[in-house]
Protein backbone atom coordinates (compact mmCIF):
# COMPACT_ATOMS: atom_id res chain seq x y z
CA UNK A 1 0.00 0.00 0.00
CA UNK A 2 2.51 2.43 1.18
CA UNK A 3 4.57 1.56 -2.02
CA UNK A 4 1.69 1.99 -4.41
CA UNK A 5 0.99 5.89 -2.84
CA UNK A 6 5.04 6.59 -3.38
CA UNK A 7 5.16 5.43 -6.72
CA UNK A 8 1.74 7.31 -7.68
CA UNK A 9 3.36 10.13 -6.04
CA UNK A 10 6.50 9.76 -8.26
CA UNK A 11 4.32 9.95 -11.48
CA UNK A 12 2.40 12.68 -10.20
CA UNK A 13 5.71 14.71 -9.92
CA UNK A 14 7.63 13.71 -12.58
CA UNK A 15 4.67 14.44 -15.42
CA UNK A 16 4.98 17.90 -14.09
CA UNK A 17 8.58 18.52 -15.82
CA UNK A 18 7.30 17.42 -19.05
CA UNK A 19 6.72 19.44 -21.75
CA UNK A 20 3.34 19.88 -22.83
CA UNK A 21 1.74 18.17 -25.77
CA UNK A 22 1.36 20.47 -28.76
CA UNK A 23 0.13 19.28 -32.16
CA UNK A 24 2.23 21.89 -33.89
CA UNK A 25 5.22 20.84 -33.39
CA UNK A 26 6.94 18.94 -36.56
CA UNK A 27 9.98 17.80 -37.34
CA UNK A 28 11.97 20.44 -37.28
CA UNK A 29 11.08 21.95 -33.33
CA UNK A 30 9.35 23.90 -31.68
CA UNK A 31 7.19 26.48 -32.94
CA UNK A 32 7.62 29.90 -30.61
CA UNK A 33 5.16 32.22 -29.69
CA UNK A 34 5.54 35.95 -28.90
CA UNK A 35 7.15 37.41 -25.47
CA UNK A 36 3.72 38.40 -23.52
CA UNK A 37 2.29 34.32 -23.67
CA UNK A 38 5.61 33.25 -23.41
CA UNK A 39 6.10 34.99 -19.80
CA UNK A 40 2.35 34.14 -18.66
CA UNK A 41 3.38 30.57 -19.48
CA UNK A 42 6.50 30.26 -17.05
CA UNK A 43 4.22 31.78 -14.27
CA UNK A 44 1.92 29.04 -14.69
CA UNK A 45 5.16 26.80 -14.68
CA UNK A 46 6.06 27.68 -11.29
CA UNK A 47 3.03 28.19 -9.75
CA UNK A 48 2.36 24.19 -10.72
CA UNK A 49 6.08 23.14 -9.51
CA UNK A 50 5.35 24.88 -6.33
CA UNK A 51 1.82 23.05 -5.94
CA UNK A 52 3.51 19.64 -6.68
CA UNK A 53 6.37 20.36 -4.21
CA UNK A 54 4.04 21.18 -1.47
CA UNK A 55 1.92 17.75 -2.54
CA UNK A 56 4.41 15.62 -2.53
CA UNK A 57 6.01 16.84 1.24
CA UNK A 58 2.52 16.33 2.52
CA UNK A 59 2.27 13.12 1.60
CA UNK A 60 5.65 11.84 2.22
CA UNK A 61 4.79 13.13 5.82
CA UNK A 62 1.32 11.41 6.29
CA UNK A 63 3.42 7.99 5.02
CA UNK A 64 6.28 8.43 7.58
CA UNK A 65 3.64 9.29 10.66
CA UNK A 66 1.49 6.27 9.52
CA UNK A 67 4.54 3.83 9.27
CA UNK A 68 6.08 5.09 12.68
CA UNK A 69 2.62 5.01 14.30
CA UNK A 70 2.07 1.17 13.00
CA UNK A 71 5.72 0.40 13.59
CA UNK A 72 5.14 1.15 17.72
CA UNK A 73 1.89 -0.56 18.22
CA UNK A 74 3.35 -3.86 17.23
CA UNK A 75 6.70 -3.75 18.02
CA UNK A 76 7.87 -6.21 21.23
CA UNK A 77 9.94 -5.17 24.04
CA UNK A 78 12.81 -8.47 24.51
CA UNK A 79 14.65 -6.22 26.91
CA UNK A 80 12.11 -6.83 29.42
CA UNK A 81 13.68 -8.65 32.31
CA UNK A 82 12.01 -11.52 33.92
CA UNK A 83 11.56 -11.87 37.46
CA UNK A 84 12.82 -14.63 38.82
CA UNK A 85 12.15 -16.14 42.53
CA UNK A 86 14.53 -17.21 44.79
CA UNK A 87 13.95 -20.54 46.36
CA UNK A 88 17.30 -21.63 47.79
CA UNK A 89 17.91 -21.47 51.59
CA UNK A 90 20.94 -21.76 53.41
CA UNK A 91 22.31 -24.97 54.83
CA UNK A 92 21.94 -25.55 58.59
CA UNK A 93 24.55 -26.25 60.59
CA UNK A 94 26.93 -29.31 60.21
CA UNK A 95 26.40 -30.90 63.79
CA UNK A 96 24.49 -30.16 66.77
CA UNK A 97 27.72 -29.76 68.43
CA UNK A 98 29.15 -26.54 68.66
CA UNK A 99 32.48 -26.52 67.83
CA UNK A 100 31.47 -28.27 64.31
CA UNK A 101 28.77 -25.96 63.72
CA UNK A 102 31.64 -22.93 64.18
CA UNK A 103 33.99 -24.44 62.00
CA UNK A 104 30.75 -25.24 59.28
CA UNK A 105 29.64 -21.36 59.36
CA UNK A 106 33.28 -20.26 59.42
CA UNK A 107 33.46 -22.23 55.99
CA UNK A 108 30.47 -20.88 54.87
CA UNK A 109 31.80 -17.65 55.58
CA UNK A 110 34.77 -18.07 53.32
CA UNK A 111 32.39 -18.03 50.27
CA UNK A 112 31.52 -14.85 50.89
CA UNK A 113 28.34 -12.97 51.51
CA UNK A 114 26.36 -13.03 48.24
CA UNK A 115 27.20 -16.71 48.27
CA UNK A 116 24.33 -18.72 47.90
CA UNK A 117 23.26 -22.64 48.97
CA UNK A 118 21.27 -24.73 46.94
CA UNK A 119 19.29 -27.13 48.61
CA UNK A 120 18.08 -30.30 47.10
CA UNK A 121 14.53 -29.92 45.48
CA UNK A 122 12.61 -32.09 43.06
CA UNK A 123 12.49 -30.61 39.32
CA UNK A 124 8.88 -29.30 38.81
CA UNK A 125 8.56 -30.90 35.26
CA UNK A 126 10.74 -34.46 34.90
CA UNK A 127 9.34 -37.03 33.34
CA UNK A 128 9.83 -40.13 35.46
CA UNK A 129 7.06 -43.28 35.46
CA UNK A 130 6.66 -45.08 38.94
CA UNK A 131 8.18 -48.05 38.43
CA UNK A 132 8.65 -50.51 41.63
CA UNK A 133 10.61 -52.94 42.78
CA UNK A 134 8.35 -54.84 42.67
CA UNK A 135 7.96 -54.42 39.00
CA UNK A 136 10.88 -55.98 38.12
CA UNK A 137 12.18 -59.61 37.75
CA UNK A 138 15.86 -60.65 37.95
CA UNK A 139 17.47 -63.66 35.70
CA UNK A 140 20.79 -64.62 36.94
CA UNK A 141 22.77 -66.79 35.25
CA UNK A 142 25.18 -68.98 37.48
CA UNK A 143 27.02 -72.22 37.30
CA UNK A 144 26.76 -75.21 40.05
CA UNK A 145 30.70 -75.55 40.10
CA UNK A 146 30.76 -72.20 41.31
CA UNK A 147 27.80 -71.73 43.34
CA UNK A 148 29.07 -72.49 46.94
CA UNK A 149 31.33 -69.13 46.22
CA UNK A 150 28.99 -66.75 44.25
CA UNK A 151 26.08 -67.03 46.18
CA UNK A 152 27.56 -64.90 48.76
CA UNK A 153 27.94 -62.03 45.99
CA UNK A 154 23.87 -62.29 45.09
CA UNK A 155 23.34 -62.52 49.36
CA UNK A 156 24.74 -58.69 49.35
CA UNK A 157 22.00 -57.17 47.42
CA UNK A 158 19.47 -59.64 47.05
CA UNK A 159 15.76 -58.33 49.66
CA UNK A 160 13.22 -60.67 50.22
CA UNK A 161 10.58 -58.50 48.80
CA UNK A 162 12.14 -58.56 45.31
CA UNK A 163 11.08 -61.30 42.45
CA UNK A 164 13.56 -63.21 40.16
CA UNK A 165 15.01 -66.33 39.41
CA UNK A 166 18.89 -68.13 39.54
CA UNK A 167 19.22 -70.41 36.49
CA UNK A 168 21.48 -73.25 37.13
CA UNK A 169 23.27 -76.25 35.22
CA UNK A 170 21.88 -78.82 37.84
CA UNK A 171 20.57 -79.21 41.15
CA UNK A 172 22.82 -77.61 43.78
CA UNK A 173 22.36 -77.64 47.35
CA UNK A 174 20.08 -75.17 49.62
CA UNK A 175 20.72 -74.16 52.63
CA UNK A 176 16.58 -72.87 54.27
CA UNK A 177 18.06 -69.69 56.16
CA UNK A 178 19.36 -67.92 53.22
CA UNK A 179 17.91 -65.06 51.60
CA UNK A 180 17.95 -65.74 47.83
CA UNK A 181 16.22 -65.91 45.14
CA UNK A 182 14.40 -69.20 43.47
CA UNK A 183 16.79 -71.70 41.90
CA UNK A 184 15.31 -73.07 38.70
CA UNK A 185 17.82 -75.67 36.11
CA UNK A 186 17.69 -74.27 32.63
CA UNK A 187 16.11 -75.91 29.80
CA UNK A 188 17.64 -78.60 27.37
CA UNK A 189 19.77 -77.02 24.70
CA UNK A 190 21.07 -80.14 23.44
CA UNK A 191 19.24 -79.24 19.89
CA UNK A 192 21.16 -75.65 19.65
CA UNK A 193 23.72 -76.01 16.98
CA UNK A 194 27.15 -74.16 18.78
CA UNK A 195 30.73 -74.22 16.95
CA UNK A 196 33.05 -71.73 18.38
CA UNK A 197 36.04 -74.24 19.49
CA UNK A 198 37.00 -71.14 21.77
CA UNK A 199 33.76 -70.48 24.16
CA UNK A 200 31.57 -72.91 26.20
CA UNK A 201 28.08 -73.98 25.01
CA UNK A 202 26.75 -73.02 28.49
CA UNK A 203 26.68 -70.04 26.29
CA UNK A 204 23.03 -71.20 24.95
CA UNK A 205 21.58 -71.42 27.93
CA UNK A 206 22.85 -68.41 29.50
CA UNK A 207 21.20 -66.36 26.26
CA UNK A 208 17.84 -68.36 27.23
CA UNK A 209 17.63 -67.06 30.61
CA UNK A 210 15.42 -63.45 30.10
CA UNK A 211 12.68 -66.40 27.75
CA UNK A 212 12.73 -68.22 30.44
CA UNK A 213 12.02 -66.55 33.08
CA UNK A 214 9.10 -64.53 31.30
CA UNK A 215 7.78 -67.60 30.74
CA UNK A 216 7.27 -68.10 34.01
CA UNK A 217 4.42 -66.37 33.76
CA UNK A 218 4.53 -63.48 36.74
CA UNK A 219 2.19 -60.77 36.62
CA UNK A 220 2.88 -57.11 36.65
CA UNK A 221 6.24 -57.36 35.23
CA UNK A 222 7.38 -54.01 33.76
CA UNK A 223 11.47 -55.06 33.56
CA UNK A 224 13.65 -58.14 33.40
CA UNK A 225 17.30 -57.77 34.59
CA UNK A 226 20.09 -60.08 33.94
CA UNK A 227 23.29 -60.81 35.56
CA UNK A 228 25.87 -62.98 36.38
CA UNK A 229 26.37 -64.66 39.73
CA UNK A 230 29.30 -62.12 40.23
CA UNK A 231 27.34 -59.12 39.42
CA UNK A 232 26.84 -56.96 42.58
CA UNK A 233 23.64 -54.78 41.72
CA UNK A 234 22.78 -51.39 43.60
CA UNK A 235 19.43 -52.14 43.40
CA UNK A 236 18.07 -48.79 44.46
CA UNK A 237 19.90 -47.08 41.64
CA UNK A 238 18.37 -50.16 39.01
CA UNK A 239 15.31 -48.63 40.28
CA UNK A 240 16.60 -44.77 39.03
CA UNK A 241 17.71 -45.89 35.99
CA UNK A 242 14.81 -47.50 34.71
CA UNK A 243 12.38 -44.83 36.23
CA UNK A 244 13.59 -42.70 33.17
CA UNK A 245 12.21 -44.86 30.53
CA UNK A 246 8.73 -46.26 29.48
CA UNK A 247 8.45 -50.01 30.43
CA UNK A 248 5.62 -49.79 27.43
CA UNK A 249 7.95 -49.40 24.61
CA UNK A 250 11.15 -51.47 23.44
CA UNK A 251 14.18 -51.09 25.46
CA UNK A 252 17.92 -52.87 25.67
CA UNK A 253 19.33 -50.86 28.55
CA UNK A 254 23.26 -51.60 29.68
CA UNK A 255 26.58 -50.78 28.56
CA UNK A 256 29.76 -52.16 26.40
CA UNK A 257 33.21 -53.01 27.57
CA UNK A 258 35.92 -50.96 29.72
CA UNK A 259 38.31 -53.18 26.91
CA UNK A 260 38.38 -51.46 23.77
CA UNK A 261 39.70 -54.94 22.42
CA UNK A 262 36.60 -56.52 23.63
CA UNK A 263 34.08 -54.23 21.88
CA UNK A 264 35.79 -54.73 18.86
CA UNK A 265 35.93 -58.57 18.96
CA UNK A 266 32.63 -58.43 20.05
CA UNK A 267 30.22 -54.96 19.53
CA UNK A 268 29.63 -51.91 20.82
CA UNK A 269 26.61 -52.00 20.64
CA UNK A 270 26.43 -54.76 22.51
CA UNK A 271 25.45 -54.68 26.91
CA UNK A 272 27.81 -57.16 28.22
CA UNK A 273 25.75 -59.34 30.67
CA UNK A 274 28.08 -59.60 33.57
CA UNK A 275 27.87 -55.69 33.92
CA UNK A 276 23.83 -56.20 33.83
CA UNK A 277 21.25 -55.14 31.36
CA UNK A 278 17.81 -54.40 31.36
CA UNK A 279 14.82 -55.30 28.74
CA UNK A 280 11.52 -53.81 28.78
CA UNK A 281 8.60 -56.41 29.06
CA UNK A 282 7.06 -55.69 25.85
CA UNK A 283 10.96 -56.28 24.36
CA UNK A 284 11.09 -59.59 26.44
CA UNK A 285 7.71 -60.86 24.48
CA UNK A 286 8.97 -60.58 21.14
CA UNK A 287 12.05 -61.77 21.72
CA UNK A 288 10.68 -64.75 23.46
CA UNK A 289 8.98 -65.32 20.40
CA UNK A 290 11.45 -65.57 17.89
CA UNK A 291 15.17 -66.25 20.24
CA UNK A 292 15.08 -69.82 19.82
CA UNK A 293 14.98 -69.44 15.71
CA UNK A 294 17.90 -66.64 16.10
CA UNK A 295 19.98 -68.24 17.92
CA UNK A 296 20.12 -71.04 15.43
CA UNK A 297 21.70 -68.69 13.23
CA UNK A 298 24.44 -67.59 14.84
CA UNK A 299 26.51 -71.33 16.21
CA UNK A 300 29.77 -69.50 15.78
CA UNK A 301 29.02 -66.82 18.30
CA UNK A 302 31.43 -67.19 21.50
CA UNK A 303 29.02 -66.11 24.06
CA UNK A 304 25.15 -65.36 25.34
CA UNK A 305 25.97 -62.03 24.90
CA UNK A 306 26.80 -61.55 21.41
CA UNK A 307 23.21 -63.92 20.75
CA UNK A 308 21.40 -61.49 22.59
CA UNK A 309 22.72 -58.62 20.51
CA UNK A 310 22.34 -60.67 17.26
CA UNK A 311 18.38 -60.79 18.49
CA UNK A 312 18.26 -57.10 19.13
CA UNK A 313 19.57 -56.07 15.92
CA UNK A 314 17.10 -58.45 14.03
CA UNK A 315 14.40 -56.77 16.22
CA UNK A 316 15.50 -53.47 15.35
CA UNK A 317 16.21 -52.16 18.54
CA UNK A 318 19.46 -50.58 19.58
CA UNK A 319 21.20 -50.69 22.98
CA UNK A 320 20.12 -47.60 25.08
CA UNK A 321 23.65 -46.86 26.88
CA UNK A 322 24.07 -46.08 30.36
CA UNK A 323 27.20 -45.59 32.18
CA UNK A 324 26.69 -47.01 35.41
CA UNK A 325 26.58 -50.63 34.36
CA UNK A 326 29.88 -51.76 35.16
CA UNK A 327 31.29 -55.15 33.24
CA UNK A 328 34.96 -54.60 34.56
CA UNK A 329 37.36 -56.24 32.13
CA UNK A 330 40.16 -55.15 33.70
CA UNK A 331 42.71 -56.53 36.37
CA UNK A 332 44.25 -55.23 39.43
CA UNK A 333 43.32 -52.25 41.81
CA UNK A 334 39.81 -50.48 40.78
CA UNK A 335 40.28 -47.76 42.70
CA UNK A 336 41.55 -45.65 39.57
CA UNK A 337 38.15 -46.52 38.14
CA UNK A 338 35.87 -45.95 41.19
CA UNK A 339 37.67 -42.82 42.38
CA UNK A 340 36.39 -41.05 39.00
CA UNK A 341 32.98 -42.90 38.62
CA UNK A 342 31.36 -40.73 35.97
CA UNK A 343 28.47 -38.41 36.45
CA UNK A 344 25.83 -41.45 36.67
CA UNK A 345 24.40 -43.86 39.10
CA UNK A 346 26.59 -46.53 40.34
CA UNK A 347 24.36 -49.70 39.00
CA UNK A 348 26.64 -52.83 39.01
CA UNK A 349 29.62 -54.04 39.61
CA UNK A 350 31.43 -57.31 38.11
CA UNK A 351 34.41 -59.99 37.84
CA UNK A 352 34.90 -59.13 41.40
CA UNK A 353 36.72 -61.93 41.49
CA UNK A 354 39.49 -61.56 39.19
CA UNK A 355 39.93 -57.91 41.10
CA UNK A 356 41.48 -57.04 43.90
CA UNK A 357 39.17 -56.20 47.17
CA UNK A 358 38.07 -52.79 47.27
CA UNK A 359 39.18 -51.91 50.25
CA UNK A 360 42.83 -52.98 51.41
CA UNK A 361 43.15 -55.74 53.73
CA UNK A 362 39.66 -56.93 53.48
CA UNK A 363 38.27 -59.82 52.09
CA UNK A 364 36.71 -59.23 48.77
CA UNK A 365 33.27 -60.16 50.25
CA UNK A 366 33.86 -58.18 53.33
CA UNK A 367 35.07 -55.37 51.51
CA UNK A 368 31.55 -54.88 49.75
CA UNK A 369 29.57 -55.29 52.89
CA UNK A 370 31.86 -52.63 53.80
CA UNK A 371 30.51 -50.65 51.07
CA UNK A 372 26.81 -51.17 51.20
CA UNK A 373 27.02 -49.10 54.41
CA UNK A 374 27.63 -46.77 52.51
CA UNK A 375 24.93 -47.64 50.19
CA UNK A 376 22.18 -47.66 53.07
CA UNK A 377 22.55 -44.13 53.82
CA UNK A 378 22.93 -42.32 50.54
CA UNK A 379 22.85 -44.94 47.04
CA UNK A 380 22.15 -42.17 44.87
CA UNK A 381 25.82 -40.85 45.53
CA UNK A 382 27.71 -43.81 46.27
CA UNK A 383 30.76 -43.17 44.58
CA UNK A 384 30.38 -39.99 43.44
CA UNK A 385 33.39 -37.49 42.88
CA UNK A 386 34.02 -33.88 43.89
CA UNK A 387 36.90 -32.21 43.61
CA UNK A 388 38.31 -29.04 45.56
CA UNK A 389 41.78 -27.43 46.75
CA UNK A 390 43.26 -26.66 49.74
CA UNK A 391 45.07 -23.38 48.91
CA UNK A 392 47.03 -22.87 52.10
CA UNK A 393 48.74 -25.77 51.66
CA UNK A 394 48.35 -26.16 47.37
CA UNK A 395 46.98 -29.38 47.69
CA UNK A 396 44.30 -30.93 45.18
CA UNK A 397 41.24 -33.29 46.68
CA UNK A 398 38.84 -35.86 45.15
CA UNK A 399 36.44 -37.66 47.21
CA UNK A 400 34.80 -40.46 45.50
CA UNK A 401 31.53 -40.57 48.21
CA UNK A 402 31.43 -43.67 50.69
CA UNK A 403 35.05 -45.01 49.29
CA UNK A 404 38.41 -42.91 49.77
CA UNK A 405 39.46 -40.09 49.55
CA UNK A 406 42.09 -38.67 47.51
CA UNK A 407 45.14 -35.70 48.32
CA UNK A 408 47.68 -34.63 46.13
CA UNK A 409 50.10 -32.50 46.42
CA UNK A 410 50.49 -29.62 43.79
CA UNK A 411 47.46 -28.24 41.82
CA UNK A 412 45.85 -30.73 39.10
CA UNK A 413 42.82 -29.72 37.21
CA UNK A 414 39.35 -31.04 37.22
CA UNK A 415 39.87 -32.58 34.01
CA UNK A 416 42.98 -34.29 35.29
CA UNK A 417 41.50 -35.47 38.29
CA UNK A 418 38.06 -36.81 36.88
CA UNK A 419 40.14 -39.23 34.27
CA UNK A 420 40.71 -42.88 36.00
CA UNK A 421 44.18 -42.99 36.98
CA UNK A 422 45.75 -46.58 35.42
CA UNK A 423 46.11 -48.64 38.88
CA UNK A 424 44.44 -51.80 36.92
CA UNK A 425 45.74 -53.92 34.34
CA UNK A 426 43.60 -54.18 30.68
CA UNK A 427 41.62 -57.42 29.98
CA UNK A 428 44.34 -58.49 27.41
CA UNK A 429 47.84 -58.77 29.27
CA UNK A 430 49.77 -56.94 26.49
CA UNK A 431 46.88 -54.25 25.98
CA UNK A 432 48.47 -50.55 26.89
CA UNK A 433 46.56 -47.58 27.67
CA UNK A 434 44.87 -47.13 23.73
CA UNK A 435 43.55 -50.81 24.85
CA UNK A 436 41.11 -48.94 26.89
CA UNK A 437 37.47 -47.66 25.82
CA UNK A 438 37.52 -44.79 27.84
CA UNK A 439 40.49 -42.05 28.80
CA UNK A 440 43.05 -42.91 31.33
CA UNK A 441 46.15 -41.06 32.81
CA UNK A 442 49.14 -42.39 34.49
CA UNK A 443 48.65 -42.92 38.33
CA UNK A 444 51.80 -40.00 38.95
CA UNK A 445 53.71 -38.39 36.29
CA UNK A 446 56.13 -36.99 39.32
CA UNK A 447 56.98 -38.82 42.69
CA UNK A 448 55.89 -35.76 44.91
CA UNK A 449 52.24 -36.36 43.58
CA UNK A 450 51.04 -39.75 44.52
CA UNK A 451 48.08 -40.02 46.05
CA UNK A 452 47.36 -40.10 49.75
CA UNK A 453 44.67 -42.46 49.90
CA UNK A 454 42.03 -42.21 53.09
CA UNK A 455 39.74 -45.01 52.72
CA UNK A 456 36.20 -44.85 54.50
CA UNK A 457 36.07 -46.28 57.63
CA UNK A 458 32.71 -45.80 58.86
CA UNK A 459 29.73 -43.49 58.58
CA UNK A 460 27.03 -42.20 60.88
CA UNK A 461 24.12 -40.56 60.34
CA UNK A 462 23.24 -37.64 62.67
CA UNK A 463 19.36 -37.80 62.22
CA UNK A 464 18.34 -34.66 63.91
CA UNK A 465 20.25 -32.57 60.83
CA UNK A 466 19.88 -35.26 58.14
CA UNK A 467 23.66 -35.35 57.48
CA UNK A 468 26.16 -38.29 57.16
CA UNK A 469 29.51 -37.78 58.82
CA UNK A 470 32.44 -40.40 57.01
CA UNK A 471 35.19 -41.09 58.48
CA UNK A 472 38.15 -41.70 56.44
CA UNK A 473 41.68 -43.17 57.33
CA UNK A 474 44.96 -42.50 56.28
CA UNK A 475 46.12 -45.94 53.89
CA UNK A 476 49.84 -45.89 54.84
CA UNK A 477 52.44 -46.86 52.39
CA UNK A 478 55.96 -46.47 51.48
CA UNK A 479 56.09 -43.40 49.37
CA UNK A 480 58.95 -42.13 47.07
CA UNK A 481 61.35 -39.31 47.74
CA UNK A 482 59.86 -36.10 46.82
CA UNK A 483 61.96 -32.98 46.71
CA UNK A 484 59.39 -30.34 46.75
CA UNK A 485 59.49 -27.57 49.07
CA UNK A 486 56.18 -28.23 50.11
CA UNK A 487 53.44 -29.83 53.49
CA UNK A 488 53.12 -33.43 53.24
CA UNK A 489 49.27 -34.70 53.12
CA UNK A 490 50.71 -37.77 55.59
CA UNK A 491 50.48 -35.15 58.25
CA UNK A 492 46.85 -35.78 58.22
CA UNK A 493 45.41 -38.96 59.59
CA UNK A 494 41.87 -38.64 59.48
CA UNK A 495 39.70 -36.81 57.26
CA UNK A 496 36.01 -36.51 58.18
CA UNK A 497 33.40 -35.84 55.39
CA UNK A 498 30.01 -33.80 55.94
CA UNK A 499 27.07 -34.95 53.23
CA UNK A 500 23.47 -34.33 53.37
CA UNK A 501 21.70 -37.75 51.83
CA UNK A 502 20.39 -36.42 48.24
CA UNK A 503 17.90 -39.39 46.65
CA UNK A 504 17.21 -36.92 43.86
CA UNK A 505 20.41 -36.19 42.48
CA UNK A 506 19.29 -38.41 39.18
CA UNK A 507 16.34 -36.32 39.04
CA UNK A 508 17.98 -33.39 37.48
CA UNK A 509 21.02 -32.30 35.00
CA UNK A 510 23.86 -34.43 36.14
CA UNK A 511 27.06 -32.49 37.89
CA UNK A 512 29.38 -33.28 40.21
CA UNK A 513 28.59 -31.98 44.03
CA UNK A 514 31.06 -29.45 45.30
CA UNK A 515 33.28 -29.76 48.10
CA UNK A 516 34.48 -26.80 50.75
CA UNK A 517 36.80 -27.34 53.44
CA UNK A 518 36.36 -26.39 56.96
CA UNK A 519 38.34 -25.32 59.58
CA UNK A 520 39.93 -27.30 61.47
CA UNK A 521 41.87 -27.41 65.50
CA UNK A 522 43.73 -30.58 65.01
CA UNK A 523 46.34 -30.81 62.07
CA UNK A 524 46.00 -34.07 61.70
CA UNK A 525 42.17 -33.91 61.47
CA UNK A 526 40.80 -32.47 58.18
CA UNK A 527 37.06 -31.66 57.96
CA UNK A 528 35.68 -31.89 54.28
CA UNK A 529 31.82 -30.29 53.34
CA UNK A 530 30.20 -32.56 50.08
CA UNK A 531 27.11 -30.96 48.49
CA UNK A 532 25.26 -29.35 45.82
CA UNK A 533 27.34 -26.43 44.40
CA UNK A 534 26.16 -23.21 45.13
CA UNK A 535 25.35 -20.27 42.79
CA UNK A 536 28.31 -19.56 40.51
CA UNK A 537 30.46 -22.31 42.67
CA UNK A 538 33.06 -24.56 40.91
CA UNK A 539 36.04 -26.36 41.28
CA UNK A 540 39.01 -23.59 41.03
CA UNK A 541 41.81 -22.65 43.35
Amino acid sequence: MIRTILNASFSFYATSFLPPNNSSMGGSGYKFEDSDKKSSHTGSHMIGFRATITWVFLIMSMLYVLYSSNHLLNSQDCATPVNIKNHLQIVTNVTGSNDVSKLEVQGKQGLGQGAKEVVPSRPQQFSRFDTELKHIVFGIAASSNLWEKRKEYIKLWWKKEMRGVVWLDKKVRMRGNEVLPEIRISGDTRGFKYTNRQGQRSALRISRVVSETLRLGMKDVRWFVMGDDDTVFVVENVLRILSKYDHNQFYYIGHPSESHIQNIFFSYTMAFGGGGFAISYPLAVELEKMQDRCIQRYPALYGSDDRMQACMAELGVPLTKEAGFHQYDVYGNLVGLLSAHPVAPLVTLHHLDVVEPVFPRMSRVKALQHLFQSVEFDSASIMQQSICYDKDHLWSISISWGYVVQVIRGVMSPRELETPSRTFLNWYRKGDFTSYSFNTRPVYRDPCQKPFLFYLTTNRLHRDKNKVFGFYKLERSPSPHCRWKMASPDTIDTIIVLKRPDPIRWEKSPRRDCCRILPSKKNSTMFLWVDNCREGEMSEL
